[in-house]
């Protein structure tokens, strides 16, 4: 008897959409576009869309056998998840002189790990390489503005790499919705050469 499983869709198209939009908000208030005050939004986009959603778009993805999408949905929906709760409940409450420690360590660990995952990028489409070089620079000025409270510029052009990231991402997610949508590669994903 033959595998009846259904097929599913591909869940990066969503994945990186919550992944976008979540930096994509974040990333304007990083940049000083808007007042910092107002950063309160983006903590609902952390749980809900950047958070949770990744973290399902990366279980579809083990789902399908992609080990690359597994990995980085699933972990960057747990990056959204731990922003959101050390943002909420933690940061607040550490000494002021020791926070940009924390929230500098908290950042070095993604720069490492994106890292890694850039290294594995280089292996799938120049969307997804692109994406993975600009996170990786951007993690790296967060992390410098961080850990070094008087390199406000870093946290500032981090920002502004961070928009850039988010917009690759959200060409990402036009892509694959309008490539499978129309059945043809309508939008450029530049695929990697054989």
């Amino acid at each position: 008897m033959a595998d009846e499983t259904p097929a599913i869709a591909d869940p990066a198209a969503l994945g990186l959409a919550g992944f976008g939009v979540t930096t994509l908000v974040l990333s304007v208030f990083n940049a000083g576009i808007l007042d910092g005050k107002l950063v309160g939004v983006v903590l609902p986009l952390t749980i809900f869309y950047g958070g949770i959603v990744q973290l399902l778009a990366g279980m579809w993805e083990f789902k399908r056998g992609n080990i690359f999408g597994t990995v980085a949905f699933t972990s960057y929906g747990a990056f959204w998840l731990s922003f959101y709760l050390y943002v909420h409940s933690i940061a607040g409450t550490l000494p002021a002189a020791q926070a940009n420690k924390a929230t500098g360590l908290f950042l070095l660990v993604w720069t490492i790990f994106t890292a890694i995952m850039t290294v594995a990028a280089f292996g799938l489409n120049g969307v997804i390489k692109s994406l993975f070089v600009i996170l990786l620079i951007t993690f790296i000025l967060l992390t410098i503005g961080a850990f070094a409270t008087s390199a406000t510029w870093a946290t500032k052009v981090g920002g502004y790499t961070g928009i850039i990231t988010a917009l690759v991402a959200l060409y990402g997610t036009l892509g694959l919705v309008t490539n499978a949508t129309h059945g043809r590669e309508v939008i450029p994903m530049f695929a990697k050469k054989a």
